[in-house]
This record gives structure tokens, C-alpha cells and sequence, in this order.
């Protein structure tokens, strides 16, 4: 059995989230335009064809409806019949989504399916937050003095509460955004000021002083008389028998240095902001790997905004502390590279504060 699942946590509480998966007006904005029959209220008619990883138009039939919590379709497309299961679990900051789609009737091909299940992870992974984070701004009463939240954005308040330098309440809507660029210009200009940083000055290598080894003149040797004969017996050529043998030269063996191994070249990595909404963003890491070994262990540690927090991550293992989140995945091949998008929840920004990995910093865009 062929499948397509997804799991995200939605910063929204369940019956927001049940109404843009059960209002076919919502639905059209986030996954496909729907036309329900006004004879047949359980039926409903998506148009998909034309999409990626669809061939037709799907002719769904509600099988299963437990409001704020599960909603089930059998989905009919040509000669294929799917089963598309919503499952919305509370938490204590918003619900848990979990979206599947299980092949029960006909073929998919391996290219059909992937795009299929790409569809599927950017209409519930950033087009459904979308549209929740839109729903929700229009709840807030920006009329009001303190510019306070209604009750379907808890943890929004919860964001903007308490946790300023100043310990003092953040205001929302205009006067919110006007005290972010306060800071954001503050911090430029500590940094546009703050002075370069001092270069130490070169130390001058100290000179080798080698003792200088005279020779000893030779001493002089007295002269010794030698007679006609025994010169005359010096200077004759020797006989071929009496020829001296060469002496054996003696052979001083090469020694081979051993290879000093080369090491492993450090990864590198580079962060962008692919993708923002009205509460938050979605982040881009490619891990580079120009060494010429696999690279199996490697962290990629990013600081958020204070108050941030993590929604989603895919291709990668994540958790969270405060402000830091730290990213760990699959090795990184010799020459390769890896990448990873992860969700954040956050009001005020749109990129982190910092990026490294394995404690050398990341490259931002």
C-alpha cells in the first residue's frame, strides 16, 4: 500500500483549523478549488487536474466526520480510489495536524508519487498556515488602547508578553511593529559604531646564532729523503695481475617519507529565507561538504528571536531550547551536500539571529 503522510504542529487551536479543512471557500485557497452538490451535501468535487502529481479532477465522499477532530474522504480520481484521512490532536500551544493519503485502488509510478507527495507537503506545511494566520488577524481588535488579542491567538499574546529587555508588555499591530524597528536600528547603529577590531602586530622572528667552527691549520710534516730506487719502484705502472680491486662504494639507503594524511575539510553551510508569512517564516539550510571524506556527524545550531519557536522540520532532526535550535541529519557525502527547511513561529522577524555548524558560521541571505 502506497502512502503519503505529514505531521505538523499548528499554532491555532482545532475548530480554526477543522474550518479551513472542512469550508470548501477555505479549502479552495490552501489545497484545491471545491464545488460541493447541492444535492448531495456528504459529496464533494475537487478540481485537481492540472496539478502536480494529479491526472483528474476528484470526486470525494465523506466517509467519516467528527468535528473538531477527524475527517475522512474516499476520493475517486479516474480509475484510482484514494482514502484521505485528517487527524487534529489539541496541545498546549495550538493542535497537532496529521494529514495521510493511502492508495487503495489503481498504480502510481515513482515520479507521479513524489510529486504527489510534494503537493501534499507545500499545501500543509505553508499554504494551510497561511490562511490560519490570516483567519486569525482578522479576530484581533487593533481599535483596542493596549492593542491586546482575543482568545483565538493565545500564544501570540504569549510571544509579545513579558519577554522585552524592558519587562514591559509589547503592543500590538503598528505600535509592536514600530518598537521592533526601534531595536532593529538601535543594534545598527552599536555596529556601525563600535570600533574596528585591533590587529596585532607581527613579532619578528628571532635570529638563530650558530657557532662558527674554525679548522685547525695542519701541521707541517718534515720532509723525509727518499731514495733513486725506491721512487723509480713507486713509479712504475703495475702489472694487470697486480691491478688494486675498486673498493666497494658504500650504498646509503633512501628512505621513503611516509604520506602525512591530509585533514578533513570543515563543512559549511549557507541560510536563507525561502518563504515568510504574516506569523512567521520558513528557513533553508544547505550543508556543504568540500572535504574528500563523508561527513557523518555535524550539528547546525540556529538562534531565533526570542520567543520564537519551531513549527516544522523536513530532511532533518531537530530540537529546541529557548532560543537555540539545533539541527542534526543524514552524512554528507565527499563533494555533496544536504539540505533542510525547517517552519518558524514568529511575529517579528524574518530570519534568525545566528547560524553555525559544527561552530563555524553560516553564511546568510
Amino acid at each position: 500500500m502506497i502512502e503519503i503522510g505529514i505531521e505538523i504542529d499548528l499554532f491555532h487551536p482545532s475548530d480554526t483549523v477543522w474550518r479551513a479543512l472542512t469550508e470548501p471557500a477555505l479549502l479552495g485557497k490552501w489545497f484545491a478549488e471545491s464545488v460541493p452538490p447541492a444535492d448531495r451535501p456528504e459529496r464533494l468535487l475537487l478540481r485537481t487536474a492540472g496539478l502536480p502529481g494529479f491526472v483528474a479532477d476528484i470526486e470525494a465522499t465523506v466517509v467519516e466526520r467528527q468535528a473538531p477532530q477527524r475527517y475522512v474522504l474516499d476520493c475517486r480520481e479516474g480509475d484510482q480510489l484514494t482514502r484521505l484521512t485528517c487527524q487534529i490532536v489539541p496541545s498546549g500551544h495550538g493542535c497537532r495536524l496529521s494529514v495521510r493519503e493511502e492508495l487503495l485502488a489503481g498504480e502510481w509510478d515513482a515520479e507521479r508519487h513524489a510529486l504527489r507527495s510534494e503537493y501534499h507537503q507545500q499545501a500543509v506545511t505553508v499554504r494551510l498556515p497561511a490562511i490560519l494566520d490570516w483567519l486569525a488577524f482578522q479576530r484581533v481588535d487593533l481599535r483596542r488602547a493596549e492593542g491586546g488579542l482575543t482568545a483565538e491567538l493565545p500564544v501570540v499574546r504569549l510571544l509579545g508578553d513579558g519577554r522585552t529587555r524592558a519587562g514591559r508588555r509589547r503592543r500590538a499591530g503598528v505600535i509592536g511593529g514600530g518598537l521592533a524597528c526601534l531595536a532593529l536600528a538601535g543594534g545598527a547603529a552599536v555596529w556601525l559604531t563600535r570600533p574596528a577590531p585591533r590587529i596585532p602586530e607581527a613579532t619578528p622572528q628571532s635570529t638563530l646564532l650558530l657557532p662558527t667552527t674554525t679548522s685547525p691549520a695542519p701541521k707541517s710534516t718534515p720532509s723525509r729523503t727518499v731514495s733513486t730506487a725506491a721512487r723509480n719502484s713507486a713509479t712504475a705502472s703495475p702489472s694487470p695481475s697486480q691491478s688494486p680491486s675498486p673498493s666497494p662504494s658504500t650504498a646509503t639507503p633512501t628512505r621513503t617519507p611516509e604520506a602525512t594524511p591530509t585533514p578533513a575539510a570543515p563543512l559549511t553551510a549557507r541560510y536563507q529565507t525561502v518563504s515568510d508569512r504574516l506569523f512567521g517564516y520558513r528557513g533553508e539550510v544547505v550543508v556543504t561538504n568540500p572535504g574528500g571524506t563523508e561527513k557523518q556527524d555535524w550539528a547546525v545550531v540556529v538562534t531565533l528571536a526570542t520567543g520564537a519557536a519551531i513549527n516544522n522540520a523536513t530532511g532533518v532532526e531537530w530540537r529546541q531550547d529557548g532560543q537555540v535550535v539545533t539541527f542534526t541529519g543524514k552524512a554528507v557525502p565527499a563533494q555533496g551536500s544536504t539540505t533542510f527547511r525547517f517552519d518558524v513561529r514568529d511575529t517579528r522577524t524574518r530570519a534568525p539571529e545566528g547560524c553555525t555548524v559544527d561552530g563555524a558560521p553560516c553564511s546568510m541571505q
